[in-house]
């Protein structure tokens, strides 16, 4: 570890004209104070810095410095963070973090982490989602590194804010060789969590030994957290556990003196549960399975330097969605109510949320975490009993909290929904016909409810936006989905559910589109912001896209421009799978050349129309979309990516960067009139 106990950090979060807000955490408790420099000049700005700091372990120390005063905009500014133990008092220069070596977390030579604050009409952004710790390929967020270091003085193109919306860990899919790291960070920086308070089972054999080998989770998760992951095998579960994926995914320094197992060193101490011990051929498939996963690890840990870089120089904002906790949370009300009965579930999203809000959530808005809610936490930090009444309180205000939605500072401003906790679950049944047969199934959810809907107008009314603004929305799973995709699931899977199949736990069945309502629920608050610009940005899917809509309601026009960036670092389209959906794509990709008509009629149910007179009058809404074509003439990118968007007053820009080879790419999408015809 540094001489500092730095262990994750710095990180640049929410910035204004008024408030630079800074993430750091370290192994013992510190006083950070913090500077603000105009670069050209190296004159210290007048501030005052305010640091709220909580003790989320035995040797985790988290910190958000709250850097107050008078920011210029269109000026490269940098920061310092000054360390106090005692009457040491170190600063990032004398830490070792900025230096002339490649693990620097400064771009040319610069003397201090920098960012700036647009005033021009034309901000850059990034976004990006989908971030799989030993994911397949280059992880793109390296691009973002990239652009950042060839364009650090450039203020007209360096990008301004990284908009990272969900899935930024994966807590139900560990690697193998990362597990056992995971729980040695834990112990060591955290602390043991009794979860045999939860459920005695996990004092049992074989649950007890289970519980803590590598592959032991999968019947744990299933059964006792009642989780329907099906690549649940090493689920994170502890509050240590979620802690120390996002320290080891973000951090270079968590590394140092850490080594990954070898395949024969688990089986040699007992850590590897085998469904069939006698069976040599379960062996070897787990040992391929541990050797590929430990080569994805360590390209990973190799690029963690300039991901620390990257998050220490450009203001990052985020959302998560069911990965950063469990996959399928909140996927229907069964699951919700079956994980809530259970109070091993429970108690794991709590510390999923808690893990979330303490490494992902405060700095997007601090603000909105008021003393209570703080007290809360620390209270829980420093120990619990699982049927005490602290505890219920610290569970229940993480169920229940309703302030996960967020407005970023940027200009346009950014709304950044929640669509997991904020789920409207119909009780009406929906008919399907599967062949001849004729049933009833439970409807997808709305992914906001109308009361969440109401919390969230709030929440924008109460920022600096003003109603008639442009808006970038950044929504976790896409408004507009690819099409083909969409309507072979919804149409000939999805009602499969009536049979008794689970597909929705199995296909992530949580598009917009898949709820009539849910989706016109969407637009019709759109309406109701009389938007002169509307910019959505999402992820979720595994693949890039950009969509252009014409939306007319009761004589009320919208133009929508949709970009979508998936994954950053997880390719998913591989194999059979990955063969049939390529093709799919391109079919969609053949259909999707022209304008396409769609309405939703008084059912709520999304139809097709050949031309835009098809529309029925009594439609609640009609559009036109059009998807848009990247350089080659494809709709579609499926490898690692992370999307780049310029807004300008006329244009607006849209590409997509990739690694390749230790290469940045750039991917660009055709240009976008910002005022259509």
């Amino acid at each position: 570890m540094e001489s500092a106990g730095i262990l994750a950090g710095p990180m640049l979060r929410r910035v204004d004209t008024e408030t630079v807000a800074i993430w750091v955490a370290t192994d013992c408790p510190v006083e950070v104070d913090a500077a603000i420099y105009v670069l050209d000049t190296l004159i210290q700005l007048d501030t005052a810095t305010k640091t709220t700091s909580i003790r989320a372990g035995h040797r985790l120390f988290i910190h958000l410095v709250q850097v107050h005063g008078q920011f210029p905009m269109e000026t490269l500014l940098g920061y310092d963070l000054l360390f106090r133990v005692g009457k040491t008092i170190n600063s990032l220069a004398s830490l070792g973090l900025i230096n002339k070596k490649e693990d620097s977390i400064t771009y040319d030579g610069l003397p201090y982490p920098s960012f700036f604050i647009p005033a021009s009409a034309a901000p850059t952004f990034l976004y990006a989602s989908c971030r799989k710790f030993h994911g397949k390929g280059d992880d793109a967020l390296v691009a973002a590194d990239a652009i950042l270091q060839r364009d650090t003085e450039n203020l007209s193109a360096r990008p301004c804010a990284l908009f990272l919306t969900g899935d930024q860990i994966y807590a139900d899919d560990v690697a193998d060789p990362l597990f056992p790291v995971i729980r040695t960070v834990a112990e060591h920086y955290i602390g043991m969590e009794d979860l045999g308070q939860f459920d005695e089972r996990l004092n049992e054999e074989p649950f007890h030994t289970a519980l803590w080998q590598v592959n032991g989770r999968q019947f744990i998760t299933e059964q006792f957290c009642r989780f329907t992951s099906g690549s649940a095998s090493n689920h994170l579960l502890t509050f240590g556990e979620y802690a120390a994926m996002y320290l080891l995914s973000w951090s270079p320094v968590m590394w140092e003196g850490i080594f990954l197992p070898s395949f024969d060193e688990l089986v040699q101490e007992n850590g590897l549960y085998v469904y069939f011990p006698e069976d040599r051929g379960e062996l070897e498939h787990c040992r391929i399975r541990f050797e590929e996963q430990t080569g994805q690890l360590l390209q990973a840990i190799g690029s963690l330097h300039r991901i620390r870089r990257l998050f220490a120089n450009v203001p990052t904002y985020m959302m998560f969605d069911d990965h950063d906790l469990t996959d399928d949370w909140n996927l229907s009300a069964d699951w919700r109510s079956a994980v809530l009965d259970s109070p091993l579930g429970k108690h794991v999203i709590a510390n999923g949320l808690c893990a979330y809000w303490a490494f992902q959530g405060w700095g997007n808005e601090p603000q909105r975490f008021g003393e209570g809610f703080l007290q809360s936490m620390c209270s829980h930090f420093d120990g619990f009993i699982a049927d005490s009444t602290a505890y219920r309180v610290w569970a229940n205000r993480l169920w229940s909290f309703k302030g996960w939605q967020f407005v970023a500072p940027t200009t346009p401003a950014a709304l950044f929904l929640d669509t997991r906790t904020m789920r409207h679950f119909e009780e009406d049944p929906k008919p399907v016909k599967v062949g001849r047969m004729y049933k009833e199934t439970v409807q997808t959810p709305r992914l906001i409810g109308s009361s969440g809907w109401k919390v969230t107008a709030r929440t924008l009314l109460k920022s600096r936006w003003t109603r008639g603004d442009p808006l970038i929305i950044i929504s976790p799973t896409p408004l507009y989905g690819l099409g083909l995709i969409e309507t072979a699931l919804h149409s000939y899977v999805y009602p499969l559910r009536a049979l008794g199949y689970p597909v929705h736990e199995v296909l992530d069945f949580e598009a917009w589109k898949y709820n009539g309502r849910g989706f016109t629920d969407f637009i019709s608050q759109l309406f109701r912001w009389s938007l002169s610009r509307c910019i959505i940005l999402s992820g979720d899917v595994h693949y890039a896209s950009a969509v252009r809509s014409r939306l007319t309601s009761k004589r009320e026009v919208l133009d929508i421009v949709q970009f979508t960036s998936s994954p950053s670092h997880n390719m998913s389209f591989a194999g059979i799978w990955g063969k049939l959906m390529r093709m799919a794509i391109r079919g969609n990709a053949r259909r999707r050349k022209k304008t396409i008509y769609r309405y939703c009629d008084v059912e709520f149910s999304i139809q097709s129309g050949g031309k835009a007179i098809d529309c029925p009058k009594d439609a609640k809404w009609q559009e036109a979309l059009r998807y848009l074509k990247m350089q080659g003439g494809t709709i579609v990118e499926t490898e690692n990516n992370i999307g780049m968007v310029t807004v300008g007053e006329s244009v607006i820009r849209h590409s997509l960067l990739q690694m390749k080879r230790g290469d940045m790419r750039e991917i660009r999408f055709e240009e976008i009139e910002a005022t259509p015809e």
